[in-house]
């Protein structure tokens, strides 16, 4: 792979003349020798983008280099010595859900690259010793001499010496979806990628006409392959949530680790048990403690808030962490061609010499209305009008068809318009035969139809350029207003539209054939159109609650600046929308770049370098980013951002590998649902931990405080075992099904690196861990003390105590506010679970052969009313402190916990 070397200028400043001289290329109609061919390709490699995946299964390896899945494995071990299959089944089943997750996040970034290896053209057309060849795209050097012609994929960088009408479909590359007219001549050496007419790059097709041109860059090193690397070269960071979940987890880990070291050593030396009770003892305390449900609770709430987003929101997230980062999005850097707007061009004015008209309608679906004067009118019944419509239409070379019901076109967006707005009118076709057609010329900016109409005259149909046409409608009409047009015209080019001219002249009924001399006659003038491409209806409303809930959009877009600042204003993305281009960015120092990409809101005749310094940028100021796109060009900015954001219908391959998740119906204003469920997810899986750790800690308590006292184990190990297992998990999972909180949308992003637990969580946690272990362990003493009831029935009370404990705990934990609220049935599914919970404890105190597995014996009603005694202590206690908190919010001005919105599930 190689590039023109010591490119200063590049090669878009260089002329032809100068570039066959610093290329070695005598002749363009000989090309390259095939021996200098085959040196070159020696010398710098084949034309090809190369990739070195990192093998699956070293992946799938990594995945288990974590202290959480060390201890896990250690604590698999130890159960697997003691017996217990049930326990290491579990935790071995966590560790694997656990890599699986971790492998597919890793190894999808790779899929991307072989997207982008799979987009390249597979032949080119050469000439080389004279021959015109076709030959593997891989043998291109640079130097080579390339012939294109309509339908071919680009094969590698070229910079074109001679074209024949020729235009080229660079949206993969560059985001905007009109072919581009290329040109042959000398640019600027600072000229935009958008701009550079005089170049054609790697995996763009060619959409009309035919070049040539010379190989000036090949593989990694065309613009394409530039992309490529970039997509290799991005790392993505974990989610802030999944680094915090981390350190809980790490830091819990070492805790219970220190803990039960101390502990062991504290048993040996009082020498109360025996090295198997006590090693039993302690290995059941570290698995009782260790909060294995902590991954699965996350990757169950995660993968249930992604199956809701999928079947209710037409959002499919690749990565579960994306589902949760989401919540946390302040800003969302967003292409405006087909996602804030439809990329289906739609005429909205028309001008004539007679009137203004108003057209209704977006898109390509011909349904609308005309107005005159702000009324509707009967079209048929102006004739200037009907003459318009009916010069477009035929003045077209583009076909509109309904394909799965939707109406689409084949050809340029612009023609589109004009066929859509004909058929708003007409339910037919003009009925007319065509005699000669003048397609699109780059050089004339027009293209015109000789037909032979149904009056029985002949008629020249024309559009295109204004400033093109004008001039021939002077000819025929010396006292043509010229200047009024011309203003006009930009006046709808400020506002962002386009504007295409339209004429027709009636010709002999002989003339069979559009010649220059033909149209040099004269045309008559029919009138201008605006055309624009139609923000999509439900972006704004979608921007207007985004921007309410602290999420700034930003547009970059590789569109002209006054385009897409018109289309920022007529979404609302700012109060005051400032734009500003790449080259502009480029020209500022680090410093200045890094502010000004913060205060502007619209990035225009960016570059995908661009996109990628516009994230990157964002990041490093504290911001969670998304990424939203559909093309190649965007494929680096997607994977750089915290959450990648795909279309799925308009979105080509390479952008959907590389993006976290896939807006399926293209619709932008799916991001809202998409951040409120990410923020409802994030409420859920904070409750969860919230619940899980308190919980877990207390079973681990109850072994230490046993020891601590030097008094008889109270529980056996399959009795801890059965509450942290069975009890623990299924109860957790009622908060995949919590609703969201209300206002969720009305508050702003929670920030960056904002810790997840707060001192009174911490605080709470504490308490709750020991009220549970210290109330099981009382009752049990007195209990037994008293008399009372025999150990095992005591035993087997402690454990429903505490699992009583655990589901009075989940009422407080569940919502901001209080537990005996209106919104106390607000999750119907949390009931099913306790009921399901309380039919397995009924299961293991009554079933004669779990009684003789776990030691369990039958209770009585006074036994169960002391269980849920004790159990409503918890919830008693907490919401006192619960209440507190409201009083003492209120209080300092804080407000108060907000209630429960199904509206939000």
């Amino acid at each position: 792979m190689e590039e023109v070397p010591d490119a200063q200028p590049p090669a878009t400043a260089h002329s032809i003349k100068d570039l066959q001289q610093q290329l070695q290329v005598p002749s363009l109609d000989h090309g390259l020798s095939k021996a200098e061919a085959a040196e070159r390709l020696k010398v710098n490699g084949p034309n090809a983008i190369e990739s070195h995946p990192t093998p699956k299964w070293l992946i799938f390896l990594r995945q288990f280099n974590n202290l959480i899945i060390y201890i896990l494995m250690i604590a698999a071990i130890l159960t697997t010595i003691i017996g217990d299959v049930t326990d290491t089944s579990v935790i071995v089943l966590v560790i694997i859900v656990n890599a699986i997750i971790g492998y597919y996040q890793e190894s999808n970034a790779s899929d991307s690259l072989e997207k982008i290896k799979k987009m390249l053209a597979p032949e080119a057309t050469v000439y080389r010793d004279g021959e015109r060849l076709d030959i593997p795209s891989a043998d291109l050097v640079v130097g080579d001499v390339v012939f294109l012609e309509a339908g071919d994929n680009v094969p590698a960088d070229l910079r074109l010496v001679d074209i024949d009408n020729l235009t080229i479909q660079e949206a993969v590359l560059t985001g905007e979806a009109n072919s581009v007219i290329k040109t042959t001549a000398t640019l600027p050496a600072d000229t935009p990628l958008a701009d550079q007419s005089n170049m054609a790059f790697a995996s763009t097709a060619v959409a009309g006409g035919s070049g040539i041109g010379i190989v000036v860059a090949t593989g990694h090193d065309t613009e394409f392959g530039k992309i490529s690397q970039a997509v290799s070269d991005v790392r993505k960071g974990r989610s802030p949530m999944m680094r915090e979940i981390d350190g809980i987890g790490k830091g819990i880990s070492y805790a219970i680790i220190a803990a039960a070291v101390l502990l062991f050593i504290f048993g040996l030396i009082i020498g109360k048990y025996s090295l198997p009770v006590l090693a039993l003892a302690i290995v059941t305390m570290v698995v009782g403690s260790m909060p294995e449900g902590l991954p699965a609770t996350t990757s169950v709430i995660l993968a249930m808030g992604v199956s809701n987003m999928a079947k209710k929101q037409h959002v499919i997230v690749k990565t579960l962490p994306a589902a949760e980062t989401l919540g946390s999005v302040d800003v969302i850097c967003t292409d405006k061609t087909g996602t804030l707007t439809k990329n289906e061009m739609t005429i909205t004015t028309i001008v004539t010499p007679k009137a203004t008209y108003e057209v209704s309608g977006s898109g390509y679906t011909p349904k609308g209305t005309f107005t005159l004067a702000g009324k509707p009118i009967e079209p048929t019944a102006h004739p200037d009008l009907i003459a318009l419509l009916t010069a477009g239409f035929e003045a077209n070379d583009t076909e509109l068809h309904q394909e799965d019901g939707r109406y689409v076109i084949n050809g340029e967006p612009t023609d589109g318009a004009f066929l859509t707005a004909y058929y708003k009118v007409f339910k037919k076709d003009p009925d007319n035969t065509e005699r000669d057609l003048m397609p699109f010329d780059s050089n004339n900016r027009y293209m015109a139809k000789l037909a032979k109409c149904a009056d029985g005259k002949t008629r020249l149909f024309v559009k295109g350029s204004p400033d093109k046409l004008l001039p021939l409608v002077v000819t025929a009409h010396p006292d043509f207003d010229t200047d009024y047009y011309l203003k006009l015209t930009s006046q709808f080019s400020v506002q962002g539209q386009r504007v295409i001219a339209v004429a027709e002249s009636t010709v002999e009924p002989d003339i069979t054939e559009i010649t220059p001399a033909l149209l040099e006659q004269g045309l008559d003038f029919l009138g201008l159109t605006a055309i624009i491409d139609p923000p999509r209806e439900s972006v704004i409303s979608a921007i207007k609650q985004m921007r309410r809930a602290g999420v700034k959009v930003k547009m970059i877009t590789g569109d002209h600046p006054e385009t897409a600042l018109a289309i920022a204003q007529k979404l609302d993305m700012a109060d005051s929308p400032k734009a500003m281009t790449g080259a502009q960015l480029a020209a500022l120092s680090d410093e200045q770049r890094q502010q000004a990409i913060l205060d502007t809101d619209v990035f225009a005749r960016t570059t995908p370098k661009d996109k990628l310094t516009i994230v990157t940028a964002l990041q490093d100021a504290g911001n969670v980013t998304a990424m939203v796109g559909d093309g190649v060009n965007d494929a680096p900015a997607l994977k750089k951002s915290d959450v990648g954001v795909a279309m799925g219908q308009s979105g080509t391959d390479v952008a959907k590998d590389a993006a976290d998740m896939v807006l399926t119906d293209d619709r932008f204003a799916r991001m809202e649902t998409a951040i409120a469920q990410g923020r409802r997810i994030y409420q859920n899986i904070k409750k969860s931990i919230l619940f899980l750790l308190p919980t877990s800690f207390a079973e681990g308590l109850v072994i230490v405080f046993t020891i601590l006292t030097q008094q008889a184990m109270p529980l056996r190990a399959s009795q801890l075992l059965w509450i942290n297992m069975v009890s623990a998990i299924t109860i957790q999972f009622a908060f995949i099904f919590e609703p969201a909180e209300a206002g969720t949308m009305d508050r702003p992003p929670r920030k960056k690196n904002a810790s997840m637990m707060h001192k009174h969580d911490v605080f709470q946690i504490a308490y709750v861990a020991m009220m549970i272990a210290g109330i099981g362990l009382w009752a049990f003493d007195w209990l037994t003390a008293n008399h009372l009831t025999d150990r095992l029935t005591a035993s087997t009370m402690m454990v429903n105590m505490i699992v009583l404990g655990k589901i009075f705990y989940l009422f407080n934990i569940r919502t901001n506010t209080l537990a005996l609220s209106k919104n106390f049935f607000s999750n119907p599914m949390a009931f099913v679970i306790i009921a399901v919970m309380l039919a397995l404890q009924c299961f293991l105190t009554y079933v004669p052969f779990m009684q003789d597995i776990f030691q369990t014996a039958p209770m009585s009603w006074r036994e169960w009313g002391l269980a849920v005694a004790a159990g409503s202590i918890i919830l008693i206690v907490t919401e006192i402190d619960k209440i507190i908190r409201i009083r003492w919010d209120r209080l300092h001005g804080h407000g108060t916990f907000p209630s429960v919105s199904k509206t939000n599930e």
